[in-house]
Order: structure tokens, then sequence, then C-alpha cells
């Protein structure tokens, strides 16, 4: 028997004596619903493991899980309806087929980009990728056209009409009628935004919220001043522009004031830290890391905590900081127990998609709709909320149209028609999102057993307490099954378990039902959903 393998070096050297086994024992398949006993020498010897699950210990408290409409739905929500409406499908339908199969990932919360007016500057924006730059509401005499952004707007009501209840603005750069060089992004790595026009920047932010609301009937509950701020944004590869801390603090204090102004009902989200290092640490960017002390800190000078408008969130991006397996939970470890020393806060992961070569593990160059990235960013899902205690998970690109593992669904780079397809790794963040729903709690896991110290299979477990549900979601990142018998404790009874499983020939395929004693079978290379009902 011949068997090709693709299994990126991330899995490598913790899988070695696994695929050493598999390959000795003929690679064989294995019966999933019997023991291996008698099965001859070509069987795969299926180990188990428990998941020792406490109700009672309970940790955060979920509030979403989101993509971003940057950039591709500004054209693809102009795209034939019967297309768009398939993609938006994918994204936020609650939806299941008569078998139970999920129309949909059934995304909580929906991300929406205020262009600054690159697009209407063409090329003169410097802004080289015409898909990356984007129209603003405000015209150049003050006055605002609300059917700019039409593209982004379809998609935005596409999502209200399918169930998303939470929706957040963010700009990557203010409008270039209020910037330093008249441009969508920086010059020279410095802010493009003076302190004379905070007030006015904090203005135009409030009259997109209303005037949104007002004319689309869609309410922003989360406004986002500043994205990455670490970075120079100084390429023209997109709108953006650096500020520091101080700055960021003098923004926030200008909306905080405009919402209070207008009556505006929307809470202010910061600071999306290019990585989350920024959040506890200075790292290499004097004046723009040790975020959460700068500005939740209440001796700092730029405490901004006790503002009305601002949340009790401190968010920032996972990029750069996922591999390897140890130093990513090391450097979430440090991240949750610096959230944890302020009371009330909590931290949102509000952006990330593979980049970089992540230490030799895997690449962010080149698309793949495979099922190897879905797996990686799995893992990242688990660990940004199994170990940082995320109360959010967000990604970058919904739709995507660039040869980079950016998307969750990828579309031809076609400003008018084109064909989509969809991505393991959508499935794979489905397997979070469409079961674990806005207000489910994280409870304590544990696994023991065979393989439960080797970082191959990783699972987390969450308590839908208004549906009666106990969600568990579990990651085997080897190359051979596992069987992983749930063991509930803490309170409320197990009765029916049924899985939902992602792998490389399924999309979130509903499995088999199992009662309270059976082990289940955890595929290889899969993410696997239980939903147990509990009484």
């Amino acid at each position: 028997m011949k068997i090709t393998f693709s299994i990126h070096r991330q899995f490598v050297l913790p899988i070695l004596p696994h695929l050493i086994t598999f390959l000795a024992l003929g690679g064989c398949s294995v019966n999933n619903h019997e023991d291996n006993a008698g099965q001859g020498p070509t069987a795969v010897v299926v180990k188990e493991v428990t998941a020792n699950i406490n109700v009672a210990e309970t940790y955060q408290t979920i509030d979403n899980f989101a993509a971003s409409d940057a950039w591709a739905c500004q054209f693809i929500g102009n795209w034939p309806d019967a297309k768009k409406n398939a993609i938006a499908d994918l994204l936020f339908s609650t939806d299941t087929s008569a078998n139970g199969q999920p129309k949909g990932i059934g995304l909580s919360m929906w991300r929406f980009n205020i262009g600054a007016g690159s697009a209407e500057q063409g090329e003169q924006s410097g802004i080289r990728d015409e898909w990356r730059r984007a129209e603003s509401f405000l015209e150049p005499d003050g006055s605002y056209d609300w059917q700019r952004q039409a593209g982004q707007v379809w998609f935005l009501k596409a999502a209200q009409e399918r169930g998303v209840k939470q929706f957040l603005a963010f700009p990557n750069s203010p409008p270039v009628n209020l910037t330093k060089n008249g441009k969508a992004f920086a010059s020279d790595g410095k802010p493009n935004l003076a302190p004379e026009k905070y007030n006015a920047f904090a203005d135009y932010l409030a009259e997109v919220a209303q005037g949104v609301e007002r004319v689309h009937n869609v309410s922003f509950r989360y406004i986002s001043p500043v994205n990455e701020p670490q970075w120079d944004w100084s390429d023209g590869g997109q709108e953006g522009t650096p500020f520091m801390n101080e700055n960021i603090a003098g923004i926030v204090k200008a909306l905080n004031t405009s919402f209070e102004r207008k009556n505006v009902d929307a809470t202010v989200d910061v600071a999306e830290a290019g990585k989350i290092d920024y959040l506890y640490a200075t790292e290499d960017k004097p004046n723009r890391g040790n975020q959460i002390d700068a500005f939740f800190n209440s001796s700092s000078p730029l405490y901004i905590g006790d503002l009305s408008h601002v949340g009790n969130i401190i968010s920032g991006h996972s990029y750069f900081t996922t591999s390897p397996f140890n130093q990513a939970v090391d450097k979430r470890e440090r991240l949750a127990n610096k959230v944890a020393s302020v009371p009330g806060l909590k931290f949102w992961q509000s952006e990330y998609c593979i980049l970089g070569d992540n230490a030799g593990e895997i690449e962010g160059n080149k698309r793949d709709l495979g099922i190897d990235p879905a797996i990686y960013m799995a893992r990242v899902i688990h660990n940004d909320l199994a170990v940082a205690n995320a109360t959010a998970w967000q990604w970058w690109l919904a739709v995507s149209p660039y040869n980079y593992k950016d998307g969750l669904v990828y579309v031809d780079k076609n400003k008018t028609d084109g064909n989509y397809y969809d991505s393991k790794m959508l499935w794979a963040l489905g397997n979070y999102s469409f079961f674990i729903r806005s207000g489910a709690t994280r409870v304590g896991t544990q696994l023991t057993g065979e393989d439960s110290e080797d970082n191959i299979l990783l699972a987390s477990s969450y308590i839908d307490a208004a549906n009666h549900k106990l969600i568990t979601v579990a990651v085997n990142a080897g190359i051979r099954p596992i069987k992983m018998k749930l063991n509930v404790q803490g309170g409320g009874s197990m009765q029916a378990t049924r899985t939902y499983v992602t792998t490389a020939s399924n999309d979130l395929k509903p499995g088999d039902s199992y009662d309270n004693k059976s082990a289940i079978l955890l595929a290889p290379r899969s993410v696997t959903t239980m939903v147990t009902e509990m009484q």
C-alpha cells in the first residue's frame, strides 16, 4: 500500500512516534465502532483519553465570534444576488438541513470597515491595490453620502437578516479630509492625525454611527477608533496610521465626549494591538506597548477606564505569537494574568489570519482550502480561548481574493462576478462559532489518559445554560484517531451527545449520537464539536 502524507512541520516532532508506529503497522484504517483486539498485526491501536469537565469551574463568558468585511465585500456586495447570498449564508446562517448539517458558521458579530476615502482618490491615493482602497461616507465639503460603501452595507444588512445582533465599526485611518498628508496612510511612520483634529475625528465617527443606524437601520454596538497602532503604515499597502498611546488616549477622550454630546449608544473598544505582547509589555515599541497599564491602570496619566463609553475590554491581535506552541501558551498565560490584575477587564482577540512563517510551522503565503491551515487555526483559537481567556475571537478577512491564508471564503478577484470557494478554515471556525453562542461560559476541562500530554489533542468546553447544552470542541492534530470519553462533574447529568466533524473530507458533518457512557471517536486531522444535552 502506498501512503502519501502532507503534514506541516508544526506537527512532525510531536507526532513522529505515532507516524513511525502507523507506518510500521501498514498505515491501515481502524474500525470506528469496534475494539482493535483480534484485528491482526495491521490494526492501529486507538488510544483513549478522558475529558474531565467540571461545570462548576467557570471561566470567561463568550461575547462573540466574528470576521471583518475588509476589503473584498465592497465589491462582492455588488455581485449577482444568488452568489452574494450564498456567501452570506456561509458566514452568518444558523440554519441546518434536515439531517442537522449547518448551512453556515453562524458568526455572532460582524466587523464593518469605515473607509477613509482612498477609493475616491483612485491611483492618486498612493495605495497600489484597488481592492485595498475604501470609500468614505464623508464628502470633501463636509457633507455625508450614506449611499457610499454600498457593497459593505449589503453585507451589513445580510448579517442582520440572518440573526447577527452585534456589529462593530472600525476605521484603519481617519478620513483623508482630516489626515495630515491628505492620504489614507501615514508618512515616515508618524501619526497621520494632528491633535487639533481629534474632536473632528470623534464627531465623524459619531456621525457614521448615527447615519448608518438612521439610513440603513443597523446599530453599531462597538466603535474601534484605531487599528494596530504599533505598525508604521507608510508603505501604501493599505489604509492605516500609527499612533502613540497618548494619541489613542486623546482620541478616546474626544470620542467619549462626542458620544455623550450626540447621545450615541455605543461602546469604545481599544486598542487593537498589532500583537498581544503589546498589551502587557513594551517590547520594541516605546510609548506603544504596555497598553493594559497605560489605559486601565488608574494611576496612569493616560487612564481611560472610567470614561462612560469605554468598555471593560482590551483588544489585541494574535499575529506573530502563535508558534512555537509552548511560547504561544506562555504569552497567553502572561496576558491572562495581566488582564486578571484589572478587575472586570476582558480580552478580545480581535483579528487574526495566518501570517509569516510561524517558526517554520506553516506559511501564510499561498491559498490553501484544505485541512492543514484549518487545524493550525483551530489550535490558535483553542489557546486564545482556553489559555488567554479571550471572551471574543475574531478573524480578519471574511472574504478574500488573495493567494494567502487570510480568508474564510475565497473569491475570484473580479469586481462584478466570479466564483467563490469555501475553505476548511471557515468550517473549523464554525466548530466554535456555530455552537458556542454569546453568553456561553467556558468551564474547566482537563484531559487524562494516553495522548493527554503531547499537545496533539486539545479540548475546551462551554456551558450554554439557556439551552441546557454542554459544548466541547476537540482538535486532533495527529494522524491517527483517538477515542475521547466525556466525564462531567460539578452539576447536571449528561444525556445524548452528537458530534459535528470537520476533516479533509467533511465540513461540520453531523456524526453519530453517543450515550453518556460511550467513548467518542475523534478522526485524524480533525476538529470535532460534541453537543451534549444536559439535565
